[in-house]
């Protein structure tokens, strides 16, 4: 006995259904996939976040002591950089984060350099990141912003990745170089995902 063959309509749905679970299951697998490929040179030190969370709630100020929270930044790719003045290797990388934000002037994406550290070493902080355009600066005193990430910051300078979602993608402790072509990959891959 032959089998009858289904008709055009069925296979035609039975392949439509097939491409788009192929589809989603590159869709879903490709961000997080696209970011560890990217984690050499520079960024050798990347590290994809396994379970991606919501930033904290933690207030931190601006130079004017208006108080902000890193949920401001959902729409954006956002770059935040935990930092501290009294920092050596901090302070060697807030220029490639200024030149990342020139470089991405006018794109969805927002580097924001969250100095944390002693009432004290404000003064400083703010100084040394007029010297750095286009930052702006941010300051978070009591260091509560460092413990609240999940993990904490243990080491400075720490940086961490968020996409458009507002959620933790990777992040990087130590310092690099973001005005080079690893980081640009990095940040490029974050920007095309929607």
């Amino acid at each position: 006995m032959s089998q009858i063959p289904p008709p055009p309509r069925a296979r035609l749905v039975t392949l439509i259904g097939i491409a788009a679970l192929l589809y989603g299951i590159v869709g879903c697998s490709k961000t997080a996939g696209d970011l560890k490929s990217l984690a050499h040179g520079a960024m050798a030190n990347l590290v994809v976040t396994a379970h991606p969370l919501p930033p904290p709630a933690t207030l931190f100020a601006d130079a004017a002591g208006k108080t902000h929270t890193l949920a401001e930044f959902k729409g954006k790719v956002a770059i935040v950089n935990v930092w501290a003045n009294w920092c050596a290797p901090c302070k060697a990388e807030i220029p490639s984060l200024a030149k990342l934000a020139t470089a991405y002037a006018g794109r969805p994406l927002a580097v924001v350099a969250i100095s944390v550290g002693k009432a004290e070493d404000e003064t400083a902080g703010h100084a040394f990141i007029d010297k750095n355009p286009p930052l702006a600066f941010y300051t978070e005193p009591t260091y509560a912003l460092a413990y609240v990430f999940k993990p904490p910051v243990d080491a400075m300078p720490t940086t961490i990745l968020y996409d458009k979602a507002g959620v933790e993608r990777a992040r990087l402790a130590g310092g690099a170089d973001w005005s080079g072509p690893d980081a640009k990959a990095v940040v490029d891959s974050l920007l095309a995902e929607k």
